[in-house]
């Protein structure tokens, strides 16, 4: 089975952030499920009911540019006239249903469990990035506590100062 060969990192590592979605590009899941990328993409127009532009978009000049600086694999992206596909996380789901290859299948649940982990993991950090803030409020509002305590420690630790009488005898009223 083919899931055995491709370990859930390598399909988190073709998970990109674009337009403030996570996505995957048709290249990268027409080679994941087997088939040939225009194959892929084909059938996504022959069934375009199904994937409307939150389950699906095409890649605007600059973001294939982006993709191609940013990524070896895309290399051959750079002189296509063609823009690449990016499906999210449904239009990944959705993409199961068209292609209907038992590998598609497999494939398409392993990507969402990857989109899944990516999400809890990010979910994760949200968590932490909040317990951190709250510390931060508690030990900043200590803070000042902190320092007023200190201070009045060292006033009731400093010896006290002794006035400088002056030495000799004084008559009184001088």
């Amino acid at each position: 089975m083919r899931q055995d060969l491709i370990p859930s990192e390598r399909i988190e590592e073709k998970i990109f952030l674009i337009r403030g979605h996570k996505v995957m590009i048709d290249r990268d899941l027409a080679e994941l499920y087997g088939v040939e990328t225009k194959y892929l993409n084909r059938q996504v127009k022959r069934n375009k009911e199904r994937f409307p532009d939150e389950f699906t978009f095409q890649l605007a000049p600059q973001e294939k540019e982006e993709l191609v600086t940013i990524c070896h694999r895309f290399e051959t992206m750079k002189h296509s006239s063609s823009l690449p596909s990016a499906f999210t996380e449904h239009g990944v789901a959705m993409l199961a249903s068209v292609l209907k290859s038992p590998i598609a299948v497999k494939m398409s649940i392993l990507v969402v469990k990857a989109f899944i982990r990516l999400r809890e993991v990010v979910a994760t950090h949200k968590e932490l990035i909040c317990k951190l803030q709250d510390l931060e409020r508690k030990v900043g509002h200590h803070d000042g506590e902190i320092k007023v305590l200190f201070e009045a420690i060292r006033h009731l630790t400093a010896e006290p100062e002794k006035s400088k009488g002056r030495i000799g005898f004084h008559p009184p009223g001088q």
